[in-house]
């Protein structure tokens, strides 16, 4: 752990810029003057974010990935927070994921991650199951104030029903086959940072990331397409937009990992069920992470109801996503 002080010279204007868009952690950008070309990211966790995050795991995720030149540079870290490069560029909306000169981008950055070698021969093991129990054991059962309580007992499948769903899952998705690689694990369309000038993606906060399901980080990605703050489920991306994103993204993780980039419709449509069957744990493990969220955040969100909109989704696509056969 490192103590910091922040300094400038006493001719100079230290100005801060405080970011709206994150609703886990407060995030101030510290610069020089009126220039805006070398800014320093503060980051500030959110209350209780302890219980739903391993700094220790964030923090080694985030020197690995920037050694392999996926991760800004990390100046330090304190006991509540860390600072860090900021990264030029803009920050997406679901109205430009789906865009194809960007998501090509974004398939590529992704598969960049996925291809990083495990250390030492290492063969890692995917932690998602672990976590889910975790925040499952978390997620309150009751809400001290009366009229979220109603809307809790209302909304949200039993503890009986969640807990049936999570082994279910676990039995059924753990033999997709889907590769255990380094994931982010969290790229919604805020965390990834455009920059048209130089024709390049990069992908911000490393909170969640940690060795997963391949199909799971994928999964995840497809499901913030939607969007937060206003969710809109009829942005999920179309087959034939997700087969355009895998193909891009197999491309690049065979060339990552030096296969060559052929690709085979076969491929391509073995991912396609994988990720797609995937995407019922992200809206679960997020269902989970929202309820936590409402019991102990003092962020202005509504979090009961972003838990509510998740587990819906994960019973209106379960029928239909499951009815997908992995070709032969």
């Amino acid at each position: 752990m490192i103590n910091w002080t922040l300094k400038c010279h006493h001719s100079q204007r230290c100005l801060n810029l405080i970011f709206t868009d994150g609703i886990t952690n407060k995030l101030i950008g510290c610069y020089v003057d009126e220039k805006m070309d070398d800014v320093v990211l503060v980051r500030i966790y959110g209350n209780k974010t302890e219980l739903l995050v391993d700094r220790e795991e964030e923090v080694k995720s985030f020197r690995v990935l920037q050694a392999h030149g996926c991760a800004p540079q990390l100046y330090c870290t304190f006991s509540n927070g860390l600072c860090y490069e900021f990264m030029q560029g803009e920050a997406l909306d679901p109205e430009h994921v789906c865009n194809p000169e960007i998501f090509r981008l974004i398939a590529r950055q992704l598969a960049k991650i996925h291809a990083i070698h495990a250390h030492n021969g290492w063969i890692p093991k995917s932690n998602l199951w672990i976590k889910m129990g975790k925040y499952f054991s978390l997620a309150p059962t009751e809400f001290a104030d009366e009229e979220l309580h109603k809307r809790f007992l209302q909304d949200v499948p039993s503890r009986q029903i969640l807990q049936d769903e999570m082994a279910w899952m676990k039995e059924r998705l753990s033999n997709l086959g889907s590769p255990v690689v380094l994931c982010h694990n969290d790229v919604l369309c805020k965390n990834i940072i455009y920059n048209g000038k130089q024709g390049d993606v990069q992908f911000i906060d490393y909170e969640y990331s940690g060795y997963n399901y391949l199909a799971y980080d994928i999964g995840n990605h497809f499901n913030e397409f939607a969007g937060v703050s206003e969710v809109d489920y009829n942005l999920y991306p179309s087959r034939k937009l997700q087969e355009q994103w895998l193909r891009s993204y197999l491309e690049a993780y065979k060339e990552y990992k030096g296969f060559g980039t052929d690709v085979t419709a076969k491929e391509v449509e073995v991912l396609y069920v994988q990720v797609n069957q995937f995407a019922l744990a992200s809206h679960f493990f997020w269902g989970l992470w929202a309820l936590i969220q409402a019991k102990y955040s003092t962020i202005d969100f509504d979090f009961l109801g972003y838990a509510v909109v998740r587990f819906n989704q994960y019973f209106k696509m379960k029928n239909e996503v499951m009815a997908l056969k992995l070709p032969e």
